[in-house]
């Protein structure tokens, strides 16, 4: 289970979202987790993640209380993946984020002959994760589906809005910012990738894909009436 399940978007639209996360057990493989878990995300380095994150802490952008309104303007929105690593000081969920099915294969290839002991989690589109299984010869434990929206759904936001919200797992992304910036975007306020960015910081668990952003709020953008 994880609180990625419940990425709103049809199969397709996860062909460039790939989340792998490390976590352990309390009680059963959690003595001397946390070198491990900073040797997960070391090792996806190497395939180009597009997002680090730990569950505590976030992801390779993050806000600063710091700031004034100004550095909009200015701010390296450069992704951070060392400040994630480095400040990993307790045992929690690790994951990283992949744009391509190939990096994604390829890391969880290395996961498994590194063998750390810990429990491995893909969440994408049922198929790709199927395929990321085989080729790095796993035989998948389970699987887990999203019943999707119930009740109401004529008060749901609309399907680009819920996209980029859901990519949060624990809802730090509000219906009105995403709309705010898919609005921004169509105004040619922001660019996509500077609007993808904006919503990268409010993802507290670092789970939120940066890539597929931009391509919703391209997208949203082509179809500005």
């Amino acid at each position: 289970m994880t609180n990625t399940l419940h990425r709103y978007g049809d199969a397709e639209s996860f062909r460039d979202d790939y989340v792998v996360f490390a976590m352990c057990c309390r009680g059963k493989n959690d003595q001397g987790a946390l070198p491990k878990l900073k040797k997960f995300l070391e090792m996806a380095l190497e395939f180009k993640p597009v997002n680090l994150g730990d569950a505590r802490h976030g992801g390779a952008l993050r806000p600063c209380r710091k700031l004034n309104p100004l550095v909009h303007w200015r701010r390296d929105n450069t992704p951070d993946f060392r400040a994630v690593i480095d400040g990993l000081d307790t045992i929690t969920t690790a994951a990283a984020v992949f744009d391509n099915r190939e990096a994604a294969e390829a890391f969880l290839k290395k996961v498994r002959e590194a063998d750390l002991g810990l429990s491995i989690n893909i969440s994408t589109s049922i198929d790709g994760a199927d395929q990321c299984c085989h080729a790095a010869g796993i035989r998948r434990h389970s699987v887990g589906y999203s019943l999707g929206f119930e009740g109401k759904t004529e008060k749901l936001p609309e399907a680009d809005v819920l996209m980029l919200s859901t990519m949060c797992g624990h809802g730090m992304i509000a219906h009105s910012l995403a709309r705010k910036m898919v609005d921004w975007v169509k105004e040619g306020r922001r660019t996509p990738e500077q609007a993808a960015n904006y919503l990268t910081r409010f993802c507290s668990c670092g789970v939120f894909n940066p890539t597929r952003a931009r391509r919703i709020l391209e997208r949203a953008r082509s179809k500005r009436s």
